[in-house]
């Protein structure tokens, strides 16, 4: 069952593994099989608490010892399942009788039928799947935390700093490095609001989605009121009418956000690694760390590099879960089934990209003398401030003034703004305010 890391073909079982241990504990297979049997042994202790009359001699103080297969849910078991699996060549099955066997070691084989009672495969899965999810998300959302905070730090560490921005690759109109880490931050903390109101939905109704079997065996209780519950119980909403399988529109929703979330921290790593290219932030260096095996100078902006792989690569694996996921032929076929075995995949390079961004973040060590150097060079930035100003006080034609002026001299620097200014058919006071104006002081709110 285990595997050399050096022989894994994905390399999140190989190279990343150490990165995203800790989710093999909700997407692996030995994870799902013990959310398989959660949901199987609390559905059993669900059946009788409704006092069917199979169950009125069911003694309650055994519940935690059948809850005991799944809470010591080990190795061993994992491979009892898979070579039950083996004869039966299913694998829902195999943890039926799995808890069957167990069952008999209570020594309590008459109720053994009640395992799996008027169940389809689906009705576990579709419950067991979300339920890992819905454990995972605190771990996810905890990372996505770290990153807010380390995100808002940084806003706070760099908010007087001032900055040439550059839209279309050029230079504009001059802003705060603080701030625009504070536009990243605001829009992860926004999508992550949405993340935490998308349900987490499951399905439980049999064959069909209609409860057949448990209506005609038990025609007095109200199973659809019973689903509602058990879902409850395990802090999930069900989804009521569905077909054999979970419409997984809210699965979608989930995909979809993470997505946008990523492309976000996307953005982040690119803008990043531009502002490291312009030498505006210097990187840590880690002193037995290689940066080229040719240029023993470099020190190379890898982990946003990395992050940006990893989160490009699961995004579009979230797209092609929520694109397929929520269409299935009629009452069902069997495509969602191998899909759904891959959700652990975009997940952990989601993981591994946000790791490698708090890494990078880390790392900067910012050049304010770069940055300065950028802003003296770029004087031509505060014409829309000193355009602005005269259109303010009626002076004619003001943008085409600054156009001729801006735009037919070779070098625009502070010398040849005042010769402008000092021209202007304009009170000395107004002369005063725009010369006052400055790459380093025109950066709005």
């Amino acid at each position: 069952m285990s595997i050399s890391s050096l022989k894994a073909i994905s390399p999140i079982d190989g190279r990343y593994r150490s990165k995203i241990e800790e989710l093999s504990e909700f997407f692996s297979e030995k994870a799902l099989i013990k959310y398989r049997l959660l949901v199987e042994i609390e559905y059993f202790i669900s059946l009788t608490e409704i006092k069917l009359n199979n169950f009125k001699k069911w003694d309650i103080k055994m519940n935690e010892s059948i809850r005991d297969i799944y809470r010591n849910f080990n190795d061993n078991d994992a491979k009892e399942v898979k070579m039950i699996e083996k004869s039966t060549n299913h694998d829902v099955k195999a943890v039926e009788y799995f808890i069957k066997n167990k069952f008999k070691l209570l020594k309590l084989e008459k109720f053994s039928e009640y395992i799996h009672f008027g169940l389809t495969s689906q009705d576990i899965n579709n419950t067991a799947i979300p339920m890992s999810i819905k454990d995972f998300m605190p771990f996810y959302n905890s990372k996505i935390n770290e990153l807010i905070s380390e995100l808002e730090h940084k806003v706070k560490e760099y908010s007087r700093i001032s900055m040439l921005a550059r839209t279309h690759g050029q230079p504009a109109s001059p802003t705060r490095l603080g701030k625009e880490i504070d536009v990243f931050k605001t829009r992860i903390k926004e999508q992550f609001k949405v993340l935490e109101s998308i349900p987490i939905s499951c399905k439980f109704g049999g064959a069909t989605g209609n409860l057949n079997a448990h209506k005609i065996a038990f025609p007095e209780i109200n199973w659809i009121k019973f689903a509602e519950n058990f879902a409850k119980k395990l802090n999930l909403e069900i989804s009521y009418p569905t077909t054999q399988i979970e419409h997984y529109d809210n699965l979608a929703r989930l995909f979809d956000n993470l997505k946008r979330i990523n492309t976000i921290i996307l953005d982040l790593n690119r803008d990043l690694w531009q502002y490291i290219s312009l030498d505006y932030f210097q990187q840590k260096i880690v002193k037995d760390e290689v940066g080229s095996s040719a240029m023993p100078h470099k020190v190379n902006p890898i982990d946003f590099e990395n992050s940006e792989g990893n989160l490009s690569y699961a995004n579009a694996i979230f797209e092609f879960l929520s694109a397929k996921l929520p269409i299935s032929r009629l009452q069902r076929d069997l495509t969602d089934s191998t899909v759904l075995r891959n959700i652990g995949v975009p997940i952990s390079h989601t993981i591994i990209g946000i790791k490698s961004t708090l890494k990078g973040i880390r790392k900067l060590l910012v050049n304010e003398v770069r940055i300065k150097e950028d802003l003296k060079n770029n004087w031509i930035v505060i014409a829309e401030a000193i355009q602005t100003i005269l259109r303010r006080e009626g002076v004619d034609k003001p943008y085409e003034l600054l156009k001729d002026l801006t735009r037919n001299n070779t070098k625009v620097d502070e010398n040849v703004f005042n010769e402008f200014i000092k021209k202007l058919d304009i009170s000395e006071k107004v002369k005063k305010e725009l010369k006052d104006i400055t790459p380093f002081n025109y950066t709005g709110y």
